[in-house]
């Protein structure tokens, strides 16, 4: 494994960086997706999630053709996983140009920009007010 392509996602606090290995015809072993030196499932153990991260891969129709390392931090669940959906795209585009198109039409190369507001003075959060009272 000594050529890859990285991809960089980020998602509301969340930075994902992911890269792409592609499998030698020595390897006999099945493919890899590790997050953080762990497996995906054990880092990402709620339902639906590794679903939204092999999304990219499924699109792309690489799906058991490469090895997958990703270093993520900062941000929850949610954030991590889309940083990492958005950093795999990204790479596998920097791989072939050619699979913009269907990962562009599965909605995997769009930067949700979202992100929290920032919290205004005098207020309890960024637009809850404190309650009136007349007296």
């Amino acid at each position: 494994m000594s050529e890859y392509f990285e991809g960089i996602g980020r998602r509301k606090e969340a930075s994902a960086r992911v890269r792409i290995y592609f499998r030698d015809a020595a390897q006999e072993e099945g493919p890899t997706f590790y997050v953080n030196d762990k497996p995906v499932q054990e880092f990402f153990p709620r339902y639906g999630d590794y679903q939204t991260l092999i999304g990219p891969l499924e699109d792309s129709g690489l799906m058991g053709k490469v090895d997958v390392t990703v270093l993520v931090q900062g941000g929850g669940i949610t954030g991590q996983t889309s940083a990492v959906r958005l950093g795999l795209a990204r790479a596998l585009v920097k791989y072939d140009e050619n699979l913009r198109t269907p990962l562009r039409a599965g909605d995997h190369l769009t930067r949700d920009a979202r992100v929290k507001e920032r919290k205004k003075p005098g207020l309890k959060r960024a637009r809850k007010a404190p309650t009136y009272t007349k007296r």
